[in-house]
């Protein structure tokens, strides 16, 4: 990524950009899926299985390379678009799977698999094509990179060679390596400039490379967004990535994107940023005073008046509402409470592919913990494990699917939505999939509907998600948010792209059901009336 000041006119508009607006697209030049992906999206267009009647799993609506068989296709159109990039690729994987000494490293990753299709490109364009030149111009930090980055460089250095079956440094002259300084500025150049490949819902799939976007530098304020809509009619356009406005930019007015999850507290971002990217933010985010308590690091007035606190930190435990001035007595507890919740964060994040189960295990177990710390849904690390809580719930939903878990995942997704809300200019992506996310359950039939008595009112644990009819309404006017903050952070051209489509299918089919249930309370009325 540039990390220097602008030098670009390309990222600085001519002329007025309102949100919304898609600014520019491209494919990325190099994709690789994760390894867990391979199997659920196709290598080339990143797209699921193309939709099947019969019941099936993920995999089956796609075609595996009948060779290495690993990569998996939609069709043979996406096969042979590909097939310059996975031929080399192809014998590479079965050279890999051959030697591996277990199942478990059959697979090299995603890391390791995209720099083997950078370096088969650069071999099969030539120094003189576009991409390698859109390469070199990235910045790289090969001077400058930290001690703690060396054995991980190292090794991902030694596992590119080993894949691309050079045994020589001889072998490394066709891709452009003459010496291993270029193998440090390609690991170099790699790590810093590379992208989050994601679903149109922007979970992620696998990264990507795409030399244009990599100019653009960041702030944690940004005032545009790369997402994946998904939207193009034309198929071996995908994944386009689209570089879209989320605020209103004038002309001449630098475009700035995020490299790192902005809900993150501010040492938190300026430590991952130093890590990767090597530099220590300033933004305007960065660099504003905290006067009022930043959501990432706030509490609940102690005195329930409505108002909020700054976290208290181990340099000053002494914090007070910013509206009525209370207190915060218990300081002590919340120190603990922000300590194991990290602990425990960074253990069910370890967890969530090896054992989901244990990982749900610990986010229900520390979810009450930082709640009765009174830290608000936007604070971290609660935001975090809420919506990591959120995540294991929709894993683990299956054909007996039961009341209490549909009921609990909705209530984790409104609190991780109120949460990204808090942080989240309008319209941000994030923001806008989680509302999107939160409609979706709401509108999932209910297994058990709750028929409360007229005489009393449902236990307090039972109001929301509520029940019935008013479950459906709050469903369709979540997703009517929903689908007018996916319009502008998708890009208003793409509608919200296939996300928003989704969410347009759901509003119809509740309007429907919303019907039924008014001409079912009619037809007993007049039956009561006659």
């Amino acid at each position: 990524m540039n990390v220097q000041p602008p030098t670009l006119t390309s990222f600085s508009p001519s002329s007025f950009k309102k949100k919304g607006t898609v600014i520019t697209s491209m494919r990325p030049r190099v994709i690789a899926l994760s390894t867990s992906a391979l199997h659920s999206f196709c290598s080339q267009c990143s797209g699921p299985p193309p939709p099947s009647n019969a019941p099936a799993t993920a995999a089956d609506g796609l075609k595996r390379c009948t060779r290495c068989r690993t990569v998996w296709y939609c069709d043979a159109e996406c096969q042979n678009n590909d097939w310059a990039s996975h031929k080399p690729e192809c014998e590479a994987l079965q050279r890999w799977k051959a030697a591996a000494p277990s199942l478990e490293v059959s697979i090299p990753s995603d890391a390791i698999r995209c720099l083997g299709r950078v370096l088969w490109a650069r071999q099969r364009l030539g120094p003189e094509s576009e991409f390698v030149k859109d390469w070199n111009s990235l910045q790289s930090h090969k001077g400058s990179l930290p001690a703690s980055t060396f054995e991980s460089h190292t090794h991902l250095a030694h596992s590119v060679v080993r894949y691309v079956g050079a045994t020589s440094p001889s072998d490394l002259a066709p891709f452009g390596l003459l010496s291993a300084g270029d193998l440090v500025d390609l690991i170099s150049r790699f790590t810093t400039n590379t992208f989050t490949l994601t679903t149109p819902s922007l979970n992620p799939i696998g990264v990507c490379v795409a030399p244009p976007f990599a100019l653009l530098n960041h702030s944690c304020e940004p005032n545009a967004v790369l997402v994946y809509p998904r939207s193009a009619s034309i198929k071996s356009q995908e994944p386009l990535m689209n570089l879209v406005a989320i605020r209103s930019i004038a002309p001449d007015e630098e475009i700035l994107t995020s490299y790192v999850d902005t809900t993150l507290p501010r040492e938190a971002r300026r430590s991952a940023l130093n890590e990767t990217y090597h530099f220590l933010c300033d933004c305007s985010l960065c660099s504003k005073p905290l006067h009022n308590p930043d959501p990432r690091l706030s509490m609940w007035c102690p005195k329930s008046c409505g108002g909020t606190c700054p976290v208290p930190s181990a340099k000053n435990d002494l914090t007070r509402c910013t509206k009525c001035n209370a207190i915060v007595p218990s300081t002590e507890y919340v120190l603990d409470a922000l300590r194991i919740g990290q602990e425990a964060l960074d253990k069910a994040n370890g967890l969530q592919f090896k054992d989901p189960a244990k990982s749900l295990q610990l986010t229900t177990n520390m979810l009450p913990i930082l709640t009765s710390a009174k830290l608000t849904p936007s604070c971290h690390p609660l935001l975090a494990l809420t919506r990591l809580h959120e995540e294991l719930l929709l894993a683990s939903f299956s054909p007996e699917l039961t009341q209490d878990v549909l009921d609990r995942t909705i209530q984790a997704a409104a609190s991780y939505s109120a949460g990204v809300s808090s942080i989240l200019t309008y319209a941000h992506p994030v923001r806008a999939a989680a509302l999107a996310e939160l409609g979706k359950l709401l509108a999932v039939d209910e297994i058990d509907p709750r028929q409360p008595s007229s005489s009393s009112p449902p236990p307090a644990e039972f109001r929301y998600p509520p029940s019935g009819p008013n479950r459906l309404r709050l469903s369709r006017d979540t997703l009517l948010k929903a689908h007018e903050e996916l319009t502008i952070g998708f890009g208003k051209v793409n509608k919200g792209g296939s996300m928003g489509e989704e969410v347009r299918e759901t509003l119809v089919r509740l309007e429907k059901e919303l019907g039924i249930w008014k001409q079912g309370i009619r037809d007993a009325l007049h039956a009561r009336g006659s």
